[in-house]
């Protein structure tokens, strides 16, 4: 396994991060075990959950992944050897089951408090290492939306300078260590970076965002962010939902699957420009003799910006496949034909 700083901190998180959400819906608990058990074998130290997963987001599994991870750290008693990574759900629709419900869940201390208190219960554990907002109060493009339309009677969200204040009394009652953004724009990182460093508030360490293959909008302009400001990105669904692995193409529906299962709610990947482009990563692949989902994230792993990638499976086989990405070396004649497809068409799946 290969490590990398956290932003600033001296904390050396492994450039494959496990991811969870699958956990407490498609994955059983004694799956998850299996996986974070293998996980730890082959190096990995870092995981990523949120108050949110399981996913597809429902009331009834409503924080089942930090129960799972929370048994986990009971079973092994290893909660100091794993940097853990969660977040706060913001205002959305069609989360009424959190707290107050979707249009109440600011960044307020209110929300601070009662968010982390059950993770931190859920999670069996006093502290979290990393805890991000999942997503901004601010009305900004995300989850497929790639276009920003401002819209004057966007007000209602809690000023930075309060976040980071929240955060603070959050730090300072050793409830959590560091934090991070998600989903959020070059414009949101750099005010938070320039708030924090004004008022002598916590500074975002890293920025967890989509980075695929197919969607590599983070390079346009967040990743000098990352690279000049040291806040790395974590990238989120490295596979676009899986189907860098082509497991879907030709019309296939595997079973227990994201798109088998769900298919209206991750369609931002499914789109007829993004399977084309998956077809060419997968045959470029396959003529390497590499797996296609080894490839894809050995991509991701080897971007300048990246401090993590987080994979997530459903099968300890699609685990082992994303985790042998970490010994890919991409050479630049391969760096070019990836660029030579991505400039056909950049950006097929946002």
């Amino acid at each position: 396994m290969k490590y990398r700083k956290l932003g600033t901190t001296d904390i050396k998180v492994s450039v494959i991060c496990l991811g969870t959400m699958t956990w407490g819906e498609q994955n059983s608990q004694e799956e998850a075990f299996q996986q974070m058990d293998y996980a730890v074998e082959r190096g990995i130290n870092f995981f990523d959950t949120a108050e949110l997963y399981s996913v597809m987001p429902r009331k009834e599994t409503y924080g089942k992944t930090e129960e799972i991870i929370g048994n986990w750290f009971q079973h092994k008693k290893n909660r100091k050897d794993i940097i853990l990574a969660s977040k706060i759900a913001s205002k959305s629709e069609g989360l009424e089951w959190i707290r107050k419900g979707s249009k109440y869940l600011g960044f307020d201390k209110t929300n601070f408090n009662d968010a982390i208190d059950q993770s931190l219960k859920r999670l069996k554990t006093d502290y979290i290492d990393l805890y991000q907002l999942h997503w901004p109060e601010r009305k900004v493009p995300k989850f497929g939306v790639l276009d920003f339309e401002y819209d004057p009677s966007d007000e209602d969200w809690t000023p930075i300078e309060q976040v980071l204040d929240n955060l603070q009394d959050l730090i300072n009652s050793g409830k959590i260590r560091y934090v991070g953004l998600s989903n959020e724009t070059p414009w949101g990182v750099m005010k938070f970076l320039e708030i924090s460093k004004e008022r002598n508030l916590p500074r975002m360490m890293s920025i967890q965002n989509v980075y695929s293959l197919v969607n590599r909008v983070f390079d346009i302009a967040n990743s000098e962010v990352s690279i000049r400001e040291n806040c790395g990105l974590l990238a989120y669904s490295p596979l676009a939902g899986g189907r860098l692995s082509g497991k879907y193409l030709e019309n296939q529906n595997p079973k227990n699957s994201r798109y088998t299962l769900w298919p209206r709610r991750f369609s931002r990947h499914h789109t007829e420009r993004g399977e084309k482009a998956i077809k060419s990563y997968v045959n470029l692949a396959k003529n390497l003799n590499i797996k296609p989902s080894t490839f894809a994230n050995a991509f991701v792993n080897n971007r300048p910006f990246v401090t993590s990638n987080i994979i997530g499976a459903t099968s300890m086989d699609q685990l082992k496949e994303n985790i042998d990405s970490i010994d890919i070396e991409l050479s630049p004649e391969i760096l070019k034909k990836i660029n030579d497809i991505h400039l056909s068409d950049p950006n097929p799946c946002v």
